[in-house]
């Protein structure tokens, strides 16, 4: 099984943090035997609302940063210790996510792959298909989605962050300090919160700089 992992929290002065992303040097160990690596989350995914919140409404909108959910997909070839084990491995990575198996190779395979901490499970779908489908043997049958990871207690809102960004929103955000904004990619999880005159346009140019996407988008903003 491949991990591609989103957004790990890199150093910081105190008016930005940013996050690694996709495809940045984190593995997690899930304890199974599963051979784990790494691969770059790509894809289109709009989150749920492009319209900017401000920080309080913000925090209302978000799920809390630790704990997820697995909805394992009711796939023919899945076996029930395949099932246990999507469950165990997706309650290990952060929120938002999704597994991508190849049908004929099965869950073991190496091209298996978990793309997470997206904002929205979409993105995440992508990233996973196309990791998936990259890695299977040619002559096989294309990559399908075998489990989804979301918050605990996930329902649609108007807001959704990955749960690094969640974390971010909380720990580098903040309630007060002036203007301050945070931009996030969809199609690659990343963000930054930037603090200060100017805090929107400023944050968008980090986001775009880290992720080298061009769908940044001002998610939360205060004037």
């Amino acid at each position: 099984m491949q991990l591609s992992n989103g957004p790990a929290k890199p150093k910081a002065n105190r008016k930005t943090r940013a996050a690694a992303g996709p495809g940045s040097a984190l593995t997690r160990g899930v304890g199974l035997g599963l051979a784990l690596g790494l691969a770059l989350g790509l894809g289109a995914a709009l989150t749920a609302s492009a319209a900017p919140v401000d920080g309080k409404d913000a925090r209302k909108l978000v799920f809390k940063p630790d704990g997820a959910e697995v909805a394992v997909v009711d796939l023919p070839f899945l076996s029930e210790t395949d099932r246990k084990t999507l469950v165990v491995v997706g309650a290990q990575q952060p929120y938002y996510g999704a597994i991508a198996v190849a049908p004929t190779e099965g869950l073991r395979s190496k091209a298996t792959l978990a793309a997470a901490n997206y904002h929205d499970v979409d993105a995440a779908r992508v990233a996973a298909l196309r990791g998936c489908d990259a890695a299977r043997k040619p002559e096989g049958a294309p990559c399908v989605i075998a489990a989804e990871i979301r918050p605990k207690g996930w329902e649609p809102r108007a807001l959704q962050l990955s749960a690094d960004a969640t974390d971010g929103l909380r720990s580098e955000y903040g309630r007060r300090g002036g203007p301050r904004a945070m931009a996030i990619s969809p199609s690659t999880g990343r963000w930054a919160v930037i603090k200060g005159q100017g805090a929107a346009s400023r944050a968008l140019e980090a986001c775009a700089d880290q992720s080298g996407a061009t769908d940044c988008r001002i998610a939360v903003e205060d004037r």
